[in-house]
């Protein structure tokens, strides 16, 4: 664990640390970014083939519908695109730019939803199936408001910001497409600094915006869930559902169990959840989920470890809250305890974390 993280925080080319977490290498992820990014290019008049040299991808390769891709490859990619383009907002561009056909499957199985929260929570619990490079979750921030919320799957503090870009302006474009142009939402939270090109937030989101904030999410009312769509047919619904429930399913059973103690324990950090209350919330016994997660080479600790170092450095990197806030984060009321548990997992202590950052 500790190189790992130690590799997180210090190779600032590199979004997860090579070789040493599978999850950074395995190619199981659909394109979609990838040919919405190139499509953009090339309907700008700019070359992007270059922007693959050494991903072990040509673009010509997105064009088959059974490639799947790594998120090393896929931020290899996108890293040379920013470079290329020197456009801080790329990827609100991306983004907003994608409509419910963007999603295949998943746009017609939003699309037929009897309700926009029904919607939204086929879209959450399905988002893998549209090639998303973040994970995200449906959160009640409280009896009038909800929220979408996005969790990198790796500490990539440089891409982070093109990776909310475009869940978030693609999540509007959609939620426009689907309840109509009036969609508004509360406001958008995101960690990481206000970017120069705040303008374009304000223009594309019109809600207040944060920035520094604890959480990367989008809050809206929740009066829309109730919101009824128009182009609802449950059985085309029912239909579009299986079929990406069959998409879901090829990761597997283990890394689907991994995935959902993820998902948890991200949502339940300041609550240092064990895995007695894990189980509980999975509707699992104890010792079953200690099988399923030891089937798939997993061991609870480590990934609770993970999941909390990996939170700590997001916040480090945002800038914004102390080392001690930090720690009342991820379920530290102590923040010794909180800093040495820190450099136990990364091998430095946050402070220097956040220098390093910085």
């Amino acid at each position: 664990m500790t190189s790992a993280v130690v590799s997180q925080v210090t190779d600032d080319a590199a979004a997860a640390p090579l070789g040493a977490d599978a999850r950074y290498t395995v190619a199981e992820t659909p394109p979609n970014i990838l040919v919405h990014l190139t499509q953009l290019a090339l309907s700008r008049g700019q070359r992007c083939d270059g922007w693959f040299a050494g991903s072990g991808l040509t673009r010509e390769q997105l064009n088959d519908p059974t490639l799947r891709v790594s998120y090393r490859q896929a931020h290899s990619v996108i890293r040379r695109a920013l470079q290329a383009t020197g456009e801080p907002g790329l990827g609100l561009a991306v983004g907003r730019g994608e409509t419910l056909g963007s999603f295949g499957l998943l746009g017609l199985a939003m699309m037929t939803s009897a309700t926009f929260g029904d919607a939204m929570k086929v879209g959450i619990a399905h988002h893998r199936v549209s090639g998303s490079l973040v994970d995200v979750s449906f959160e009640v921030v409280s009896a009038r408001e909800v929220a979408l919320a996005v969790w990198p799957r790796f500490n990539d503090a440089p891409l982070l910001p093109f990776l909310c870009e475009e869940l978030f302006a693609s999540s509007l474009a959609i939620a426009r497409e689907l309840a109509g142009p009036g969609f508004r939402p509360l406001r958008l939270e995101l960690t990481y600094p206000r970017p120069a090109h705040v303008q374009d937030y304000a223009d594309f989101f019109q809600c207040e915006l944060l920035f520094g904030a604890r959480h990367n999410r989008v809050v809206i009312a929740a009066q829309w869930l109730e919101h009824p769509l128009p182009s609802h047919n449950p059985l085309t619904a029912q239909q579009a559902l299986a079929l990406c429930t069959q998409q879901h399913d090829i990761e597997g059973p283990q890394q689907e169990v991994v995935a959902s103690v993820e998902r948890l324990l991200r949502s339940h950090l300041r609550h240092q959840p064990r895995l007695p209350d894990v189980a509980r919330m999975l509707n699992m016994s104890e010792r079953s989920l200690r099988r399923r997660l030891a089937e798939g080479g997993r061991v609870f600790r480590e990934i609770h470890d993970r999941v909390r170092a990996e939170r700590a450095l997001e916040l480090l990197h945002g800038g914004s809250l102390s080392v001690a806030e930090i720690g009342l984060e991820i379920g530290f009321s102590d923040p010794r305890e909180f800093r040495r548990a820190f450099k136990r997992w990364t091998g430095m202590p946050p402070r220097s974390a956040r220098q390093h950052a910085a």
